[in-house]
């Protein structure tokens, strides 16, 4: 019976890293492409809902209030209010039971305070951090999307460094220099959790 408690020891995976790492293609080809089944996470927000967006797929809407009352019961592994724009962010404990139900990986992509909340939870979750090439490379990233001001691309490069500084947190540290390099090393550190 040993093996089955080994793998039900490793069924989070908590991927985080800073804005302009590439973290949302890598998340899309580790669904595709990991020897795991991966069950990404939906997460909750008060934001409005943008055309194109499905509750329950792409995220959860919820009213302001009732995030909050959820948050105050205990519904959530973690909760951000993000960049300060007074809209709140989480995840609710019920899409790592949703991934077990459906015989698979609960696969989080938060941010490094949220993750740093569920290492408290399941410390024994499978936490690898996304790093960027270089600084440089996370700019020209930022830059590149042609959607924030100087000053919000200056307050995303001043939160990536404070990110960074939290890497050692997290049991893997993985740079995202080159796509396909990055997702056989990513697999092949999932690989030797499966138990």
């Amino acid at each position: 019976m040993g093996a089955g408690i080994e793998h039900n020891e490793c069924q989070i995976l908590v991927l985080s890293g800073p804005s302009g790492t590439g973290k949302t293609t890598v998340v899309e080809r580790l669904i595709h492409e990991s020897s795991v089944k991966l069950i990404k996470a939906v997460s909750a927000t008060t934001r409005p809902q943008r055309e194109g967006e499905v509750d329950g797929v792409s995220y959860y809407f919820l009213k302001t209030d009732e995030f909050l009352r959820r948050r105050d019961r205990g519904d959530f592994l973690e909760t951000a209010e993000v960049f300060g724009a007074g809209y709140w962010y989480g995840t609710l404990k019920s899409e790592v039971q949703r991934a077990r139900d459906l015989n698979g990986w609960a696969f989080l992509e938060i941010d490094v305070q949220g993750a740093l909340r569920v290492m408290e939870i399941y410390p024994e979750a499978l936490t690898i951090f996304l790093k960027p090439p270089s600084l440089e490379v996370c700019e020209q990233r930022l830059r590149r999307r042609g959607t924030d001001s100087e000053e919000t691309i200056q307050r995303r490069l001043q939160k990536v460094q404070e990110e960074l500084a939290l890497a050692w947190r997290y049991r893997y540290q993985v740079v995202n220099d080159e796509l396909d390099r990055t997702i056989n090393e990513i697999n092949s550190i999932i690989a030797k959790h499966q138990g």
